[in-house]
């Protein structure tokens, strides 16, 4: 293991019991300037999340969740390593993550931050699925929907037309994860809920209960390119398995294809076939 490698890996140890350490680990990355220019913008939404994290409990040492905790050091210890190469640090990249982070520190610009983060998001993804099964089912319904989230926002400024269709224009503004736009898609407040485990309700019951604009947006919107979601996002990070977590429209890394049904609605039907009129159909 290289210096920086074993030091990132020593950083994260010594917070990994501490929610609160976690989150100023990870705060403390974006302090740094590159070339007299700050990046502390970037933080916002990689923050704003592990707010709540840290409030519904999901990173605690006792009760905490053990996939979520995976999850979360995976992007903590690919951002420590990466700082630490960039500041002089002996090593080599030991991930492509790592690796699209040191890009992102030596020309900080927006796509640049996707790739980084999201890079981290999925290799913690399908690193860790073996813990999926330690979760509830309502758990797993949600680690489906924040990765649906995290790879539209990608999507939002990388690939616009893909995203927004007729709207396209709007992804700079919506994606950028320096603007409040972007935390719609990236905080994932308003989807995910408080508590941490989920009290024992059915999923009917929670999709009743989505916030309205929020069910716009996921049905009008997002559903419809769910599978070419996936695949550009794999293109563009180079993980071709993480296409393989989509089957046909359905996303299935945590929740079962037999229940796909999540994924579609009769509920405000009639705002949610006017925004897909509004966006037009997914680019083939």
């Amino acid at each position: 293991m290289s210096e920086a490698a074993a030091r990132a890996a020593e950083m994260v140890a010594a917070v990994r019991d501490d929610p609160e350490r976690r989150l100023g680990l990870a705060a403390r990355f974006y302090e740094q300037r590159i070339d007299g220019r700050s990046i502390r913008a970037y933080r916002r939404a990689e923050v704003a999340f592990m707010r709540w994290q840290i409030r519904c409990g999901v990173l605690r040492a006792d009760g905490g969740s053990p996939w979520w905790r995976a999850v979360n050091e995976a992007l903590l210890r690919d951002a420590a390593e990466a700082d630490l190469l960039c500041n002089g640090a002996a090593g080599s990249p030991t991930t492509r993550s790592v690796d699209a982070w040191l890009a992102f520190l030596r020309a900080p610009e927006p796509a640049r931050w996707y790739r980084a983060h999201n890079a981290s998001i999925v290799g913690g993804y399908l690193r860790h699925r073996d813990l999926v099964d330690g979760e509830g089912p309502l758990e797993r319904f949600f680690m489906d929907v924040a990765l649906l989230r995290v790879l539209y926002a990608h999507c939002l400024l990388i690939r616009p037309r893909l995203a927004l269709g007729r709207l396209a224009p709007l992804g700079r503004v919506l994606g950028d994860p320096r603007l409040r736009g972007a935390d719609l898609f990236l905080s994932l407040g308003d989807v995910l809920p408080d508590v941490y485990p989920l009290a024992k309700v059915g999923i009917e019951k929670v999709l009743a209960d989505e916030n309205y604009l929020s069910r716009i947006m996921d049905y009008g919107v997002i559903v419809p390119r769910i599978a070419q979601l996936y695949r550009a996002a794999a293109d563009d990070l180079g993980e071709p398995e993480l296409a393989g977590l989509c089957e046909g429209d359905f996303p299935v890394y945590a929740w079962p294809y037999e229940q796909r049904h999540v994924w579609r609605t009769d509920r405000s039907p009639l705002a949610i076939a006017l925004a897909r009129a509004l966006v037009g159909p997914p680019p083939r």
